[in-house]
């Protein structure tokens, strides 16, 4: 359930940052599904291995290369589906950032909701 919930939530936060910033645009809840499911895809199964990867990088750098990895794996996202396009690499960064901002507090709604 708690799953379901925060999927669908997830899309209604990627319709929300389509429609804050012009950057990112989804064409229909459907889309934002999808690419709300690809989104998380990509950082279940790819982000690990990035960061891994670029660990140096992201020492030099005092973690703030993780903000590169969300905005590559955002623009990745954009690049795979139709419904869902992000207009260059700084839109993918500010896009990823309040898409993720936004998921921080959903993730803590639902588990605050939730765990009742």
């Amino acid at each position: 359930m708690k799953t379901l919930v925060t999927w669908l939530l997830a899309a209604c936060a990627l319709l929300l940052v389509a429609y804050l910033y012009p950057g990112v645009q989804v064409q229909s809840f459907t889309s934002a599904l999808i690419a709300a499911f690809v989104i998380g895809l990509f950082n279940m199964v790819l982000r690990p291995v990035l960061v891994v990867l670029t660990l140096p990088v992201t020492l030099i750098t005092l973690g703030l290369f993780l903000f590169v990895i969300n905005a590559l794996l955002f623009w990745a996202a954009a690049s795979v589906l139709d419904g869902f396009h992000v207009n260059g690499f700084g839109a993918a960064l500010l896009g990823s950032l309040i898409y993720s901002a936004i998921m921080l507090v959903v993730d803590a709604a639902v588990k605050s909701l939730l765990s009742r």
